[in-house]
């Protein structure tokens, strides 16, 4: 079975976005672990808000080689991406297929069929939704050294505890450590 990766900045105060904006000050280590945390990722997994904007941009900086995200950028156009969306059409995003169904449904279908990981990077409500529906079954949180005291949030929409296991650590000279859970109930399934 596929997992479904959530890869997430987040303040330490826990916000993912904020009206004030949100400038994390990354790193070479910081880009290289997006890189490295894309080698076990055959899709990419989008809300349509975030897809429209993501594809092209990431299309543009994996296109010219002298900026530091390139690598990344590339490996991102790479790979097919699948975005969520009622009104998005087909064939208007590169190497993206359009879906409009259930959100649970769908996500499982991908989860059973065969291939490599399944990464997503949000938005805030899109995250939140498969947070809820208990779609994620690893989060790398790169949290980064800033406070933000009001935002977005993904963990808002939980109705009941969700209960994480630690399972990976990194620290960045940038002052980001990443933080890899998983839902206990996902570990508890391979014991």
């Amino acid at each position: 079975m596929r997992k479904l990766k959530l890869q997430m900045q987040i303040s330490l105060d826990g916000f993912v976005g904020s009206p004030r904006g949100f400038n994390a000050k990354w790193n070479d280590e910081a880009n290289n672990y997006s890189i490295e945390n894309l080698k076990s990722v055959d899709c990419i997994v989008l809300s349509g808000k975030v897809g429209k904007d993501f594809v092209p941009h990431w299309a543009a900086v994996g296109g010219d080689a002298g900026l530091a995200d390139h690598l990344f950028g590339k490996r991102v156009t790479e790979l097919p991406k699948i975005v969520f969306s009622n009104t998005l059409k087909d064939g208007v995003l590169e190497n993206t297929t359009i879906i409009k169904g259930d959100l649970t449904e769908e996500i499982n279908k991908l989860k059973n069929s065969a291939g490599g990981d399944l990464l997503t990077y949000g938005g805030a409500s899109f995250a939140s939704s498969l947070i809820k529906a208990n779609l994620v079954d690893e989060y790398h949180l790169l949290v980064n050294p800033i406070a933000l005291g009001t935002g977005m949030a993904i963990f808002n929409q939980l109705q009941d505890n969700l209960q994480l296991r630690l399972v990976g650590n990194t620290g960045f000279n940038c002052g980001t450590v990443v933080l890899v859970y998983q839902p206990a109930a996902f570990m508890e399934s391979f014991a």
